[in-house]
């Protein structure tokens, strides 16, 4: 029975000695350096095209239906289409300012919607049923909007339609 009461004791002893490890080596930290966050996108880069009409601006739009997004070229876009009526495609173009935008004689206007300036094109003589505006967004970009009838009839209408969605969104652009 002692000699029992010996090899327990014993194993008691090896396990706690087992369970302590050695003290860590003291000395100097040294900092691990960090990854700094990724900038935030700024200008047009930091807006969702089809975030730029709420449900209240869609309706004032006379819209019913949630934007698709898609990629015109380069640029980002969001287009709602309302069926048998109209659509509307939002495109936000960082690498097109609006000096470099060709805009036939005749069918460019200038305009000024907010604070921004731009031209609303439409070619009134084809009736065709289609107007953008145009809005540029400092010297490196611009957004454009634009619009087409059903049918592609009544390009005022359409103009009309262009200049209310150009209204609606300009708050929220750079």
């Amino acid at each position: 029975m002692r000699s029992l009461v010996l090899v327990l004791v014993s194993a008691a002893l090896l396990v706690t000695a087992c369970g302590q490890g050695a003290a860590p080596a003291a000395g100097p930290t040294v900092p691990v350096p960090s990854t700094p966050p990724s900038p935030s996108p700024t200008g047009l880069a930091a807006l969702n095209p089809c975030d730029l009409l709420s449900a209240t601006d869609r309706s004032t739009a006379g819209l019913t239906s949630l934007g698709e997004e898609k990629t015109i070229g380069t640029a980002r876009a969001c287009d709602w289409t309302e069926p048998a009526t109209f659509g509307v495609t939002v495109t936000l173009a960082e690498d097109a300012p609006l000096a470099s935008l060709e805009i036939d004689k005749g069918t460019g206007k200038r305009v000024t919607v907010g604070e921004h300036k731009g031209f609303r094109v439409s070619d009134r003589r084809a009736g065709d049923g289609t107007c953008a505006v145009l809005l540029g967004i400092g010297d490196e970009s611009s957004v454009q909007v634009d619009v087409t009838n059903a049918g592609f009839e009544d390009t005022s209408l359409a103009c009309d339609r262009a200049n209310t969605v150009a209204r609606l969104i300009e708050p929220k652009l750079p």
